[in-house]
């Protein structure tokens, strides 16, 4: 008979004993290292370390991952750094020289103040130090300031802030009821490639951002809603694309914390937690408030000028459904499908959504409204299974699932936004087979499709190697604990489909690698013609990252169908 699994995403009671029991001592038990006072045996007293104040109770593998990864982050400060290193670097400038008042209505840069108050109050913080050390890195007309000093200084930032999140991902080991498991889904998360590529070569501080949502959520799992309801708000007040997830936090404390089991309003719970919030709106709002600047605050956060897709789409339904108007096109324009109307200005449209609306060329227009109501729709589903069962393994796969369908239908979601969908998915991903599969396509998918972000060649293998190797040692042991083998020939064929299409992946790399050699080389020797191979080859450009985006918004939607089957079948 075999022994029970148990679920990293369960908590264990404080005795580190399954269903709250308490140890007791074994009769005639000695306690260890003791010695003989007075005929009683006595416990020496333990000094307590020079750091003991901090409280890190950290193992020697934890200390060994901590120091490997900071190394590897130093290392990295030469690397590629994307166009946020420098709009964060004004934000900084913008924050120490001018007044709170003008804040959101500075332009001196293009790059101007779009987050809420809480992470322009955070840039304020990080300018005292810079000034520090260099002056020129707060200058607010001191545009393109790329010095050493301020590389070395910003860099640092993310490294440091980021322990934000190696403090929660810590707090989840120690409360797991499978600490093993739980290690290597926590180590997954600190050592997660999409921070790596996001945060510590592109440039931004998702790390601390997503270390607030686990503290939040680990608030959550040890039933503390009204500190989870609370971290939550204020990370909403540090960037508003977490706005995704809103409807899962509304409906689990609202349900969980504000109404009895019966359905009664709670009152004192109901008014504790919106004060809990509006405390902590006040605080990041209030000032702008009284300045009358709330509706100048409000158009930086949410402009609605442009495109339903970034100018990379991001992989998810709409990438599909541009790729299938590209591709229509392409068969109209060869006289084959002569019923298909065909919109100019949707031919003229290369980069999709830049700026301004998208247009198809053949589809018809997708508006903000339309995505708005799927999204919207789809949400309301899984909220209403969220009301039902209001777990801690239902409140984070209602949580995942808001975040998932915001990426798949949203208008204009930047590819960065995957990671508000594969850091709480890791949470389950040791749960059974079916979410680890899940976890698994979602994972590998998610991190290719940020691949484009690094597309100078000295980071290629970087992001290759690490990626790898994170893959092989954190799936090989989640699969060796959950895989069953499946049952029944329809399992059995998706399992083989989707294992052929993660092998794909290795293949598109391949050919997103030697395209833009061989389009060069054929683009030269042909470049004193003038039959217009040269024009075609421009044209093609862009196609490894097509397919790049394609390939992968395969496998995301099938994780988010996955998923959704998952949560919606199942009545755990």
């Amino acid at each position: 008979m075999s022994q029970p699994r148990l679920s990293p995403i369960l908590t264990r009671s404080a005795s580190g004993l399954p269903g709250g029991e308490k140890a007791h001592p074994l009769p005639g038990a000695i306690p260890e290292e003791s010695t003989t006072k007075d005929g009683q045996d006595v416990v020496p007293e333990t000094k307590p370390g020079r750091f003991a104040w901090l409280k890190l109770d950290m193992t020697k593998s934890e200390w060994d991952i901590l120091i490997a990864s900071t190394c590897l982050k130093l290392l990295l400060f030469p690397a590629y750094r994307s166009t946020d290193f420098e709009v964060h670097r004004n934000w900084l400038a913008i924050t120490h020289s001018l007044p709170l008042s003008k804040w959101y209505y500075d332009t001196t840069s293009e790059w101007t103040l779009d987050y809420p108050p809480f992470f322009a109050y955070f840039e304020k913080l990080l300018s005292i130090p810079a000034y520090f050390v260099d002056p020129k890195i707060v200058d607010l007309n001191n545009l393109n300031y790329g010095a050493w000093s301020v590389v070395a200084y910003q860099r640092t930032t993310v490294i440091l802030t980021e322990l934000v999140l190696g403090a929660a991902v810590l707090k989840y080991i120690r409360g797991a009821e499978n600490p093993a498991m739980q290690r290597i889904i926590s180590a997954s998360l600190f050592l997660h490639p999409g921070f790596l590529i996001v945060d510590h070569i592109h440039f931004q501080y998702n790390g601390f951002m997503f270390g607030i949502l686990l503290w939040s959520l680990l608030m959550a799992r040890n039933d503390r809603k009204l500190a989870s309801g609370f971290l939550f708000a204020v990370l909403l007040n540090f960037k508003h694309i977490y706005l995704y997830l809103a409807p899962a936090y509304f409906v689990w404390l609202l349900r969980s914390y504000c109404l009895s089991p019966t359905g009664t309003l709670l009152p004192s719970r109901f008014l504790s937690l919106a004060n809990a919030v509006i405390f902590v709106f006040l605080v990041s709002l209030g000032p702008f408030l009284l300045m009358g600047q709330l509706p100048q605050l409000l158009s930086r956060l949410f402009p609605f000028t442009r495109g339903l897709n970034h100018a990379y789409w991001a992989p998810n339904v709409w990438a599909l459904v541009t790729a299938l108007d590209r591709a229509l096109l392409k068969v109209a324009s060869r006289g084959q499908l002569s019923g298909l109307n065909v919109n100019t200005s949707g031919v003229a449209s290369t980069s999709r959504g830049l700026v301004g609306d998208t247009v198809f060329a053949v589809i018809p227009a997708v508006k903000p409204i339309h995505t708005f109501a799927i999204t919207m729709a789809f949400q309301t589903i899984y909220m209403g299974k969220l009301w039902t069962n209001t777990s801690y393994k239902s409140f984070v796969t209602a949580l995942t699932l808001c975040g998932f369908t915001s990426y798949m239908f949203g208008w204009h979601v930047h590819e960065k936004a995957i990671l508000l969908v594969l850091v709480p998915l890791s949470l389950l991903a040791a749960e059974d087979n079916a979410h680890f599969r899940t976890f698994m396509i979602a994972s590998v998918a998610g991190i290719y499709s940020l691949f484009p972000l690094l597309f100078t060649p000295a980071e290629t293998l970087i992001k290759i190697i690490y990626s790898v190797l994170w893959t092989i040692f954190v799936l090989k042991p989640i699969h060796r604990q959950v895989y069953q083998f499946p049952r029944g020939i329809f399992a059995v064929i998706v399992d083989v489909l989707e294992r052929l299409y993660l092998a794909g992946f290795p293949l598109l790399q391949l050919f997103v690698t030697l395209f833009p050699l061989l389009t060069q080389r054929r683009a030269s020797a042909q470049a004193s013609s003038e039959d217009g191979s040269v024009d075609e080859a421009s044209a093609m450009e862009f196609l490894p990252l097509m397919l790049t985006s394609v390939y992968c918004a395969v496998g995301l939607v099938w994780a988010f169908v996955r998923l959704s089957f998952v949560y919606l079948i199942r009545k755990d």
